[in-house]
């Protein structure tokens, strides 16, 4: 276990043991800065004694590996759940204001000259994990004096992935070619045959989105074809698709876009060397220590970690919402039951302390009575009162425990 050191400039230094820091507290010599992970802050002038410290990061789609390693010890660890909702809560603001715009409201400036969008735009969904990515990896850099950052990049081929056998001008020869349009494409895939009931014989089709269309898009892999009476019996609730839908390719995508562009930013961002790993490299030499597969290892193993230590503190994060920006929250909104902000003094993700155990707030009643979770959903108490609570850390988008690894 380390406690992080900042100087007193604000400029991360050598990370120390628990004591020496207990003793600089005591001796007024320091400050708490952070409670996770535990940060002190020196009220005097240090010489700022650093060692060579490598970062490495496991990026990915759903989930961010973290851990600063130097020739001795393994000093940081941490694994990052990432946000998967932006996709269908951008759809949902779509909608939202493409009907407000019919409706006598307040003015809302003309858009029709500003629709041109700037050099290097990414859609928000990608552009959100993105700046998340930048957004850990500097939480690490102001705790630690990391010294050069190693990332793990990858690129996918899509139509590789879904034939094997692809080769020089078959890529060019998708399996859309000699169809008008995705519609039929799909109604010949499926060989002009209703796939909700097999024994249909009605000569109306309909293409039936999987997952919302919102979400899923117009993919092949997300239609079917269905008649027009067991498509009205789907959405009727009185039939059941034996079809599952196809996981698609986002995170390969989103891998295949940023790559290089997130190094690029890190060492903009950072003015230290960042430079690019790849999974296979990873994978080998995590096999040849006998090292447990899991994002946080992975990030041990591309930083350069072999024979160092473990650290014996493990920090997980989840990305959260911070609000749900709806404007109007009355006794006309569709939001019957939502409570106030702040109940007895607590919001939504306050973690808290109930009974000695630390958990958060995953929902609240405005009669002073709160659902306590941890980070990985176990459910610690389902109304809990708020006498019986103590705040521990104010709501954040990253919220954070730590656990003590075997």
């Amino acid at each position: 276990m380390f406690v992080y050191i900042l100087n007193k400039d604000g400029k991360p230094l050598m990370p120390t043991c628990p004591r020496k820091a207990r003793l600089l507290l005591k001796a007024g010599k320091a400050k708490v800065v952070q409670r996770t992970p535990f940060t002190i802050q020196l009220l005097y002038g240090s010489s700022g004694y650093k060692q060579d410290l490598t970062l490495g990061v496991d990026s990915g789609f759903k989930h961010i590996g973290l851990s600063a390693v130097s020739e001795k010890a393994e000093l940081f660890s941490s694994e990052v759940k990432l946000r998967t909702d932006m996709v269908d809560l951008n759809s949902e603001r779509r909608q939202y204001r493409r009907t407000r715009r019919h409706r006598k409201t307040r003015y809302r400036q003309s858009r029709f000259l500003n629709r041109r969008k700037p050099e290097g735009w990414l859609a928000p969904s990608i552009q959100h994990k993105l700046d998340s990515h930048k957004k850990v990896v500097a939480q690490v850099c102001s705790l630690l004096p990391v010294s050069q950052i190693v990332v793990e990049v990858a690129s996918f081929d899509i139509q590789k992935i879904k034939n094997p056998d692809v080769s020089d001008f078959a890529y060019q020869m998708g399996e859309q070619l000699g169809y008008q349009n995705v519609r039929q494409y799909v109604i010949e895939r499926d060989g002009r045959q209703c796939q909700g009931q097999k024994r249909c014989r009605a000569e109306r089709w309909e293409v039936h989105h999987l997952v919302s269309r919102k979400t899923g898009g117009d993919r092949p892999e997300n239609l079917i074809l269905l008649c027009d009476q067991c498509h009205a019996l789907y959405h009727a609730g009185n039939l059941t698709l034996k079809v599952k839908p196809s996981p698609g390719f986002k995170a390969e995508s989103f891998m295949s876009m940023v790559r290089w562009r997130l190094i690029g930013e890190l060492q903009e961002l950072h003015s230290i060397p960042v430079r690019a790993t790849f999974g296979y490299l990873t994978k080998f030499r995590r096999k040849a220590l006998a090292l447990k597969k899991s994002h946080a290892t992975d990030a041990f193993v591309i930083a350069g970690g072999a024979t160092q230590p473990r650290n014996d503190v493990r920090h997980f994060q989840q990305q959260v919402r911070k609000q749900n920006r709806k404007l109007f929250k009355g006794a006309h909104s569709h939001l019957k039951n939502t409570a106030p902000r702040f109940v007895h003094g607590f919001q939504r993700f306050d973690k808290v302390l109930f009974q000695q155990t630390e958990c958060f707030i995953f929902g609240r009643r405005s009669t002073g009575y709160f659902d306590l979770r941890t980070l990985d959903g176990a459910k610690v108490h389902a109304s809990a009162k708020a006498k019986e609570l103590r705040l521990l850390e104010f709501a954040s988008t990253l919220l954070i425990e730590q656990k003590i690894e075997a």
